[in-house]
This record gives structure tokens, C-alpha cells and sequence, in this order.
């Protein structure tokens, strides 16, 4: 069943999603060869007990880590492990953060040390992809709108839209009506109300969006080894116009 939040309980979610923000700004400090994924993990349990925050994906459906590590050709959900970054990979780190009962989820695509120009590109479509998903995050759109304006610009530039996973809402509990797809038909799927709060999470390839699991039963990967990378927000849905709740700004996005 599709909930609507209040301002109050958005005001909570952005608390949570402030904290995350923060917990990203460390994360990229840290990220360089030679750091592990495993030593990322280690950094954020210990960032949000800190801070009186639990990390909600530990113990989701068995998931054993507080966040997932994508390195690469990983799209998704990648263990946090011992093996050094390289210079030139790319990670998503991918966190949800409960503070006080109140969740935020966001995804962000570092690169390590000295990107080449391919990576750096794929990382600057796919962030530029999520914000213009999140323009049509208003009151009236329908959530083809958000699928549609990624698509178009992510396939514009030439590369691919994962289809396998998706978007969501999201609240007091991790998953929640409705599914958010990052491809779609202008002017379909559920209109867009206030109170609203969902996921935008885009992982856009640089070959065939399709992917593969690995025997973890856990890691999705791209099929042709191509890389993949995934930018996403926590967004609102209010009368001013999309409220990221996972950034330390404070306006809507107009």
C-alpha cells in the first residue's frame, strides 16, 4: 500500500538523510588504491553508531553488510571485501541509514584516483541522469515522466538503463510502494502526490543494460564485463517542488 508522509515525518526522513550526506562526504575522502571496501564498511557501522544511527540494509533479507560495494562491472549489491581498489576503478557505495525509525537511502559512484576519461564520463552522464529524474519528481507527473527523462538523456549520450532494478518508496520501512523505474513512456504509470517519498537510484552501463548474478545470489553485474555506475537520491514529494531529503541543502530543486 502506497503511504503518504507528513511534513513532520519528512522533516524526520531528512534528518536521516542529512546524516547520510555526511557519511558520503567522509566516504569520498577516503576512497583511493589501496583502501578496501571492507575497511569502507568498518567506517560507516562505526560513522552511525556515532551518531545514534543503525544501518537498516544489515540484516535485510539475510544481507550481512552495512553497505553495498559495486566495483566496476558490478551494478548492484556488491560485498564489502578485502581486495584494494585500483587506480582507475569505480565503487558505488549504497547505504540506508534508520535514525530514530526514520529512513534514507543513497548511492554514490566514486572514482579512484585517476579516472580515465571513459570512466570519468560514465560517472558524470549517470549523476546528470538521476537530477534529470528528479526535475520531474512533482505533484500532477506521472511516474513515467522520471523513467522517461532518464532514459532519454542516459541513451542520448549513448549508454544503456539497467531494467532490473528499480526505485522505490520508502519510510519507516525499507521498501514501499510504488516501484520507480529509471526508463518508460512520458505521461504513464502512478501520478504523483504530495507526501510522496520514493527512491531515484539510476545505474546507467557503458555497453547491454542487461545483467547476471553472481552465485552469492546477491551481486548483480553487467553481462558484457561493461562498467556500471548508480547515482541516487531520497526525494519528497512537496507542493514547493522535489525535496532531496539525502543532501545538506535545504531547498526543494525548482
Amino acid at each position: 500500500m502506497l503511504q503518504r508522509k507528513s511534513m513532520n515525518e519528512i522533516k524526520k526522513m531528512k534528518e536521516a538523510g542529512e546524516l547520510l550526506a555526511q557519511c558520503h562526504q567522509e566516504i569520498r575522502k577516503r576512497i583511493k588504491p589501496g583502501v578496501t571496501t571492507q575497511e569502507i564498511e568498518e567506517f560507516v557501522e562505526g560513522f552511525l553508531a556515532k551518531n545514534g544511527a543503525t544501518a537498516e540494509q544489515k540484516g535485510y533479507n539475510g544481507y550481512e553488510y552495512a553497505t553495498c560495494a559495486s566495483v566496476n562491472d558490478e551494478i548492484c549489491h556488491g560485498f564489502p571485501r578485502q581486495t584494494p581498489l585500483n587506480n582507475g576503478d569505480i565503487v558505488t557505495i549504497d547505504m540506508v541509514v534508520n535514525l530514530n525509525g526514520w529512513l534514507a537511502d543513497s548511492a554514490w559512484t566514486y572514482g579512484v584516483g585517476q579516472l580515465s576519461q571513459k570512466n570519468a564520463d560514465l560517472l558524470e552522464v549517470t549523476e546528470a541522469s538521476l537530477y534529470e529524474g528528479i526535475k520531474q519528481a512533482v505533484i500532477g507527473n506521472r511516474l513515467g515522466d522520471i523513467g522517461h527523462a532518464i532514459q532519454s538523456y542516459a541513451e542520448g549520450k549513448g549508454y544503456s538503463v539497467v531494467r532490473d532494478f528499480v526505485g522505490h518508496g520508502i519510510g519507516p520501512t525499507i521498501h514501499e510502494d510504488p516501484q520507480v523505474p529509471h526508463y518508460g513512456t512520458k505521461g504513464k504509470g502512478l501520478r504523483l502526490k504530495e507526501g510522496m517519498v520514493i527512491t531515484i537510484e539510476p545505474m546507467i552501463n557503458t555497453g547491454a543494460w542487461q545483467s547476471k548474478l553472481d552465485d552469492n545470489g546477491w551481486t548483480a553485474r553487467t553481462v558484457d564485463g561493461s562498467l556500471s555506475a548508480q547515482y541516487e537520491h531520497t526525494i519528497a514529494i512537496t507542493k514547493e517542488g522535489p525535496m532531496i531529503l539525502t543532501t545538506l541543502d535545504t531547498e526543494p530543486l525548482k
